[in-house]
């Protein structure tokens, strides 16, 4: 099995007529996605937090911001980290979880995913 590779949109919530494509690999294990720091300064959105992750035998702070994406003509507001220039472009989990998608290995590509809806029913 290999990488699955997406194409996706990037874009300024508050400016949504500018999308800028960029492609990246498909990462279950990772929660939040990774774009380019001067890909996303290109579309004037600034940082709103500094996080420390575990990465690389160690540990990195990075910057994290609220994107908007589009895949599959959907568009959402994702939480993403912003990437340095060695790092991968990732699409994370809570991205995919955000637009109901999910990774098919057989085909590399995404898919629907089954949704659920857990609730307790109130018992009469």
């Amino acid at each position: 099995m290999g990488f699955i590779r997406v194409k996706f949109g990037v874009f300024n919530p508050r400016s949504p007529t500018k999308i800028t494509e960029v492609e990246g690999i498909v990462d279950t294990g990772a929660i939040y996605s990774v774009i380019p720091r001067r890909r996303l300064e290109e579309l004037d959105i600034k940082p709103i937090e500094r996080r420390r992750f575990r990465a690389f035998g160690g540990y990195v702070e990075r910057d994290i911001s609220e994107v908007g994406m589009e895949i599959l003509g959907r568009r959402r507001t994702v939480t993403v980290i912003m990437g340095e220039d060695e790092d991968q472009i990732i699409l994370g989990v809570t991205a995919l979880e955000s637009f109901g998608l999910e990774a098919d290995p057989v085909k590399g590509t995404l898919k629907e995913a089954e949704l659920l809806l857990l609730a307790i029913s109130a018992i009469h």
